[in-house]
């Protein structure tokens, strides 16, 4: 949001620097993202003066420039070619000196050199309009009035004054502030001064020639809704001053009525909307939901189809506004517009949000009224607009104010204890001080007792409803800044579940990013169309759009979407991790599971010139896999085959019978779905089963034993059916002191073995930790293993 500084000096008497009202405003939570010097014209007329024309003659190698003679108060007349057809003896003009940079309305800015124009030289540059920001008047140059004084400064003639900007990174809670006025009544507050509005006493109904009849039939959307009729303007080009408070806060100027509405708007934050009276057919404005499907065409010249939950403003036979969002194209202020019917509404934020979102229609009323407006300022809005009009577009109020107003908004009524305000605030400030910043906040007191006070918050302040939120309120204002920190802090110990989310995860992290992985971090929004089971996914109810209309139910299409944006800029390497929550429903219950996601895809090395690329096969996934598992000390696991159907083939990890991780490559239709067309390696981790298994993992430590390890090979058939883990698991039931560690080596399966069969060749490494091992040791453990490899697993030792 942005304000102009000296706007806020018209509602408050300080004398306040920029800097220091900055501060203010960030103390009492209006934190001010920038302050900027800003020019409401673009140079500021730097370099620009009055000068007198007191020659002016045909140029000898023209017939359409002169050569004139000019003062500009610098003791020595200047020697100027002027194109303009209107330039002559005797004017008072605006003159662009050597040196001198301006900025016309339309165009790159430029400087003013000394040159020769046909053989005669020319010191500077008399001046049109639109040649220096003022206005788009290009026909002929400024003739300023006799009595206006040689030299004065251009800036000084205009009175331009500099400004300085604030932007305010406001928060949506705080709607009472979108505006000059709701942001000067926290500086009033913080140094307890009054507020000056706006004078609307001269405001009166002129007559009541041109009544406007209004009918709200949708009261619950449009709990207020004010109006009248002016009548006998002339639409025009703004003033000076209207146009240079506006371009401040970066408002673009239109003509002089819409202008107006918007000034308001920012002025105390109260929209408005002007409607061509002609354009209101039956004389009657209509504020009513029209039939599901009904097409409009807004301002923009869009077409759009509206909801049967949509409040439009209708005429007798259509539709003219889109309340509170966007304006019609038929009914708008054109140059035409000699009447109009100026609206003021308090419209239902709930119901301006939902169509707002709908269309993807953001508007500065549109962002006002979804937050909250005062329901108290239609009607005091509507006579300062009147009278601003009056003033820059002539005409009337022919029609008395309108005001539907059938249930009054009531205040917020808050009991708040000086104990409570005294706790939550963590210091005793003061009773008096409570009552003075209350006041200040334009909260009622209704009644004190010793103990606290009954409050009447205007309906205006959305945010402040209970207790707590007054004493936020008075300690924003008191100051943040303003409680000691004390010398004690208590606090009781409280035992944490070990180990910690967050260390596991920077554990996996920091081993993943130390071998060239990068984290990424995706939207839990995502397409249904991805979703397996569109029945058991978490449906959005009012998506931002058709690609965010549910919650994700597994990691693997975001790092797809990843992946193919990168692959579509021509970086095909890639190594991605992400840690995130999935999302779906389960007997009419909702389930939020944490994951972890590994993704690699492209070639396995970076290129060199020594060596070739080589791609990344399952292996490269599955050493990934076994070295986080490894790194959390996770061993107890079975291996099966993966049953994704996501994945072409793979491996997963059971533990305790349930899923620990699932790896391989995408397959091929799961990979288009997101116009993948490379082969993606992807490990799907369950992050709270792993937290679980490294829970229960108990660290031991021993001494590295001093006597050497030896290492005995074993080559078996066995069943096709039968894994790697499962003779793993029975080596590791038939010795748990001396046998170290089971590895496969090699595995062939071919016409070579009899049907149904594959042979597996095994490694086991035994070591005694007090002793060196004995033949006759090593040789009574083997036959242990092969007897119950063959008991359990129906091995055939090959000899």
């Amino acid at each position: 949001m942005k304000i102009s500084y000296n706007w806020l000096k018209e509602f408050i008497d300080t004398d306040k620097t920029p800097a220091e009202l900055s501060t203010i405003l960030t103390g009492t939570g209006l934190e001010v993202e920038s302050l900027e010097r800003v020019q409401a014209i673009p140079g500021g007329l730097e370099g620009l003066v009055i000068g007198h024309v007191k020659e002016s003659v045909a140029h000898s190698n023209s017939d359409h420039l002169h050569v004139t003679r000019v003062d500009v108060g610098l003791g020595e007349d200047l020697q100027i070619v002027c194109g303009a057809h209107n330039v002559a003896a005797g004017q008072k003009v605006v003159v662009a000196t050597v040196g001198t940079t301006i900025y016309p309305t339309v165009g790159e800015p430029f400087s003013i050199k000394k040159s020769k124009i046909r053989g005669e030289i020319s010191e500077g540059m008399i001046c049109a309009e639109d040649e220096i920001g003022l206005g788009h008047d290009h026909d002929g140059i400024m003739v300023l009035d006799a009595d206006t004084a040689v030299g004065t400064l251009a800036k000084d003639h205009f009175k331009l004054n500099d400004d300085y900007m604030y932007e305010i990174g406001l928060t949506p809670n705080r709607a009472d502030a979108a505006s000059h006025l709701g942001t000067a009544r926290d500086i009033a507050a913080f140094l307890k001064l009054g507020i000056k509005k706006p004078d609307v006493s001269a405001f009166k109904v002129d007559s009541n020639d041109s009544p406007i009849q209004v009918v709200v039939e949708n009261e619950t959307a449009a709990p207020r809704y004010s109006g009248l009729t002016i009548s006998g303007i002339k639409v025009g080009e703004s003033p000076a001053w209207l146009k240079e408070r506006l371009a401040v806060i970066g408002v673009r100027s239109i003509n002089n009525i819409v202008d107006v509405t918007n000034y308001v708007l920012h002025e105390l934050g109260q929209p408005l909307h002007a409607f061509d009276a002609a354009a209101i057919t039956g004389n009657k404005v209509i504020v009513k939901n029209v039939a599901e499907g009904t097409v409009f065409k807004t301002l923009d010249d869009v077409e759009r189809t509206l909801s049967a939950d949509d409040l439009m403003i209708c005429n007798a036979n259509e539709a003219m506004c889109i309340a509170g969002v966007f304006g019609g194209a038929k009914s708008g202020v054109s140059e035409t517009t000699t009447s109009i019917f100026l609206e003021s509404a308090y419209f239902n934020a709930v119901s301006v949000r939902k169509t707002s979102k709908r269309f993807g229609l953001k508007t500065d009323a549109s962002f006002r009224f979804e937050r909250g407006t005062d329901p108290d300022m239609t009607v005091f809005a509507l006579k300062r607009a009147a009278l601003l009009i009056q003033q820059v577009a002539g005409g009337k109020v022919t029609s008395d104010i309108f005001d539907h107003y059938p249930a009054p908004v009531a205040p917020f009524e808050v009991e708040i204890t000086y104990n409570t305000i005294d706790r939550l605030i963590g210091k005793a400030i003061g009773n008096d001080t409570i009552k003075s910043i209350i006041t200040a906040l334009d909260i009622q007191i209704v009644n004190e007792t010793a103990e606290g006070l009954s409050l009447k918050v205007p309906p205006y302040r959305v945010d402040v409803t209970r207790d707590v939120d007054v004493v936020e309120e008075i300690l924003r204002i008191y100051g943040y800044n303003n409680i000691e920190i004390p010398t004690q802090i208590r606090a009781s110990l409280n035992n944490s579940v070990r180990p910690e989310k967050d260390t596991v995860q920077n554990v996996i992290a920091d081993l993943l990013s130390a071998n060239g992985f990068n984290e990424m971090l995706a939207n839990s929004l995502t397409k249904l169309s991805y979703s397996d089971n569109p029945d058991a996914a978490v449906k959005i109810v009012n998506p931002l759009s058709s690609d965010l209309d549910a919650m994700r139910q597994t990691l693997l299409y975001s790092g797809l979407e990843a992946i193919a944006y990168n692959q579509n800029r021509r970086s095909a390497d890639l190594k991605f991790y992400e840690f995130g929550k999935v999302y779906s429903i389960k007997d009419d219950k909702y389930i939020e599971t944490q994951r972890f996601s590994v993704f690699i895809t492209g070639a396995n090395t970076a290129e060199q010139w020594n060596q070739k690329q080589k791609p990344v096969t399952f292996y490269n996934i599955k050493a990934i896999v076994d070295g986080i598992l490894k790194r959390l000390k996770i061993t107890d696991f079975v291996t099966e085959d993966a049953t994704c159907s996501k994945l072409a083939f793979g491996l997963q990890y059971m533990l305790n019978g349930k899923q620990l991780v699932k790896f391989g490559p995408v397959g091929a239709a799961t990979a288009k779905k997101v116009d993948v067309d490379k082969e993606v390696f992807y490990a799907d981790f369950n992050f709270d089963l792993i937290l679980a298994a490294v829970r229960k993992n108990v660290i031991v430590y021993q001494e590295v034993s001093k006597f050497p390890a030896v290492r005995r090979d074993l080559s078996m058939l066995v069943d096709k059916t039968v894994t790697f883990g499962q003779l793993k698991q029975v080596a590791g039931r038939t010795d748990k002191k001396l046998l170290k560690e089971v590895n496969v080596f090699d595995v062939y399966q071919g016409d070579k073995l009899p049907e149904g069969k594959k042979s597996y060749a095994l490694s086991f490494t035994l070591q005694d930790t007090e002793k060196t091992l004995t033949d006759k040791a090593i040789d009574a453990l083997m036959q242990k293993l092969i007897y119950n490899l063959g008991k359990e697993a129906g091995a055939e030792i090959r000899k």
